[in-house]
């Protein structure tokens, strides 16, 4: 009850909002130094004055809206491909992102090649909202985003845009950490291409060739990009051959643009998501830090043997058709038809139990441990349809639009191979252990408004307001993997989400303030691991996950300069039911969250940048943050000294600390320009982090300290060759090294709800497991453009 207010007030100013436009609005004339159009057209066709206000009749040869009707803040940044790519080594797209405030990132290889993550703010990434060409590109289930299904698909994006705290609303599940919009359509008017090749330690290479070509009347443009990305990984067999690729062909008409895309991969990847110990992620008594459990299994003869296929592979496409139609120089329609396929599979070998499988009851025999391989497969379908209609005028943007998108997988398990006389001899060959299957429903309106109120030369005064609804419906069905029962499900969601902001600014000096409520549904896991169904009676037991809800308060300010700029930004996040990280993870290396009633994330994001130099540049940034539970209540088990099962209990914290959530993270950034060379010397800090919800030492993370440096020199081909420059290439060579200092360290981990209880009556965690991120190592290749 005590958020209702707040909700009927953000309700009241939209609807004031939209009751004050004013109809003689509607035809004013649109802007013409508005950040949200995109103009292409020939200079000489109008005159202009010094402060860009048009002088004469303005002839416009294309305009197309591509950007969301959205307030500027001092918690958002927009990254360009140059900024994405002068770097690009072939790491994961998070680890391009590493200089977002409040982001962590970290990956199951310890190269950033293999499996990679990455938190904001401490929400992890399956409730951070990630869209492709404004397209959902979560997964509809894990509700998370899979980069290694799309190494290198940097190379391909324009920009992308990093909004932190609950953002604009968006096409798919709302952002409880932060909302991600990745753009691919390059809109340059001159045709280009694109070789690129780069090698370093543990095998790691990439390829990567692209070509943008512009047809002679300039309506047509087509892009294609292929990469290749190979490495053994830091950590043992945990090896990546991985693809991707991206296309399109598109029309530029003077109203009309039509695009067709299609983009996607394949990976075949080892497993590295067991964890180690702490002495080995940290190299402690000459501990061997690149050791990896996954696989390992002891043979008949007592030898300590390693499965040597032990991965994931898996394949994704992608296709989308957009339609953007401009009616006016208000008004303009954008739709999008799309279409995704990804199937696969992850192959295992464990020591389980007979009845992980069902076997004992299937096949009425005794349990019992035996060394079994088991594949677990996965074939998604997903498609559907995102429009919106814009109006924009030189005191008012408008945007109101829509998606109706459905989910259809299908999850079946086969056991390849059990080492025991008992079963083998009754297995039929690749014998299926479970199926079931999902369908999801997911659909949105939502409506937007930005109100200049002032808009004077140097004085801007603007009120944004946006509202959402959504529909999910989720309905699973089949054998539940977790504990082989049966499980049916079907849930209804219904979700209103509105946001309101203010934004002032005058010479420089930027203040804004907004509030906003998104809401969040349950992910499959959060059902199967938790919920049992009984077919008989028709009832559940276990305990139903909610859905999560957040109120999110963000304050900031900016002053900029042409020398310098600063910045500020104060969020508080309350929740309700939040989907909180419980250090345990599944047996595909998912972690486990479970609901907490009451929990809050407050925190202060400073941001400074200084041009020192015209060829050097300093940029910083710091978050502090306070992330608690309240009233926290963690059931564990108990184990003496001996590690021999003893007893439940209960721990009761008035406030625990939320896991994976540091308390400081920084970036310290040096950029230079000179003579040719660039480079960048980037550091990153983390304070330290809890591996769970107890706030335990005896599981937790160190803090950390990683500097990356990145060089680049280009080749002056120009000065050399006495010849137009038109044909001359541009040939770049690069350098890049991670962990300058060679820090060991790890940055993710994990644990169970297990404790040995001590004779002085203190707790400690048996074993916690650690993510041992390589030390230093280098890359260095080259970049040939014409």
């Amino acid at each position: 009850m005590k958020h209702h207010f707040l909700v009927a007030a953000c309700q009241a100013v939209l609807c004031g909002v939209l009751c004050m436009i004013p109809i003689a609005q509607i035809f004013a004339q649109v802007n013409q130094s508005s950040n949200d159009l995109v103009f292409r057209q020939d200079s000489s066709s109008h005159g202009s004055s010094a402060n860009g206000v048009s002088n004469g009749p303005l002839t416009l040869d294309e305009v197309v809206v591509t950007a969301r009707v959205q307030q500027t803040t001092t918690n958002h940044e927009t990254l360009s491909k140059s900024e994405l790519n002068d770097a690009n080594t072939g790491q994961n797209l998070p680890y391009l992102l590493s200089q977002t405030p409040a982001l962590q990132v970290t990956s199951d290889d310890g190269l950033g090649i293999g499996y990679t993550y990455f938190r904001i703010r401490g929400t992890d990434q399956a409730r951070i909202n990630m869209t492709i060409n404004d397209v959902p590109l979560n997964d509809q289930e894990s509700q998370t985003v899979f980069w290694v299904n799309m190494t290198d698909m940097a190379s391909s994006m324009s920009s992308i845009d990093v909004q932190r705290g609950v953002g604009t609303s968006t096409n798919g599940s709302a952002s409880f950490g932060a909302s991600i919009n990745m753009h691919t359509l390059d809109k340059d008017t001159v045709s280009h291409f694109l070789i690129s090749f780069n090698g370093g330690m543990y095998n790691t290479f990439r390829e990567m060739a692209q070509a943008h070509i512009v047809m002679p009347n300039n309506r047509w443009q087509i892009n294609a990009r292929f990469s290749k990305v190979n490495s053994d990984g830091f950590l043992y067999r945990t090896s990546s051959d991985l693809y991707s690729y991206h296309g399109d062909i598109g029309y530029y008409g003077t109203r009309t643009r039509v695009v067709a895309t299609v983009f996607g991969g394949s990976e075949h990847t080892g497993m590295g998501w067991n964890g180690v110990s702490y002495d080995v992620a940290y190299g402690i008594g000459g501990a061997d830090r690149r050791y990896n459990p996954a696989g390992e299994y002891i043979d008949r003869n007592g030898n300590i043997c390693y499965y040597d296929k032990q991965k994931d592979h898996y394949a994704q496409q992608h296709a989308q058709l957009n339609i953007n139609h401009r009616f006016s120089s208000q008004w303009s329609l954008d739709a999008t038809l799309h279409y995704t396929h990804g199937a696969g599979y992850y192959d295992q070998m464990g020591y389980k139990n007979a009845s992980k499988f069902g076997l004992n009851t299937t096949f009425n025999l005794p349990d019992g441990k035996a060394n079994t391989v088991y594949k677990q497969y996965l074939d998604n379908h997903f498609g559907g349809i995102v429009a919106s209609a814009k109006y924009v005028s030189e005191a008012l943007d408008v945007q109101f639009g829509g998606a109706a998108n459905y989910y259809f997988g299908k999850h079946y398990g086969q056991i390849a191979y059990r080492e025991d006389s008992v079963y083998s001899a009754v297995l039929p060959v690749d014998y299926e252990y479970y199926r079931s299957e999902g369908r999801k429903a997911d659909a949105n309106v939502y409506a937007k408004v930005n109100w200049r109120i002032i808009h004077r030369a140097q004085e801007k005064l603007s009120l944004y307001a946006d509202m959402q609804y959504r529909f999910v419906r989720y309905t699973m069905d089949g054998i539940n993997n977790e504990d082989m029962k049966y499980l049916y499900l079907r849930n209804d969601y219904h979700f209103f989400n509105p946001k309101a902001g203010l934004t002032y600014q005058n010479h420089g000096h930027t203040l804004y303030a907004s509030f906003a409520i998104a809401n969040r549904e349950p992910s499959r896991a959060n059902f199967k691991e938790n919920v049992m169904y009984d077919p008989t009676t028709g009832t559940y037991s276990g305990t139903m996950p909610q859905s999560e809800r957040l109120y999110d308060y963000e304050l900031g300010y900016t002053y900029s300069h042409h020398i310098f700029t600063v910045g500020a930004n104060i969020y508080f996040m309350d929740y309700d039911n939040q989907l909180v990280l419980t250090g345990d993870y599944n047996d595909v290396g998912a972690m486990r969250t479970q609901n907490v009633k009451n929990s809050y994330r407050v925190g202060a994001e400073i941001t400074a940048g200084v041009q020192c130099l015209p060829w050097l540049r300093i940029d910083a940034n710091c978050v502090v943050s306070r992330n608690k539970i309240v009233n926290y209540d963690q059931y564990i088990d108990i184990y003496d000294e001996n590690y021999k099962w003893a007893d439940y209990e209960t721990l009761h914290f008035n406030e625990a600390t939320i896991a994976f959530s540091p308390t400081v993270t920084a970036m310290g950034l040096i950029t230079f320009d000179v003579a040719g060379f660039t480079g960048t010397w980037q550091t990153n800090v983390t304070s330290k982090q809890y591996l769970d919800n107890t706030m335990n030492e005896s599981a937790s993370l160190k803090a950390f300290t990683v500097t990356n440096v990145h060089l680049q020199y280009e080749l002056p081909l120009q000065k050399w060759v006495n010849k137009n420059t038109a044909y001359v290439p541009h040939i770049r060579l690069l350098c890049q090294i991670n962990n300058l200092f060679n820090a060991k360290y790890a940055s993710n981990g994990g644990a169970d709800a297990s404790y040995i209880k001590h004779t002085d009556g203190s707790y400690t965690h048996p074993w916690p497991w650690y993510y041992a991120q390589a030390g230093i190592n280098v890359h260095a290749g080259f970049v040939v453009q014409w």
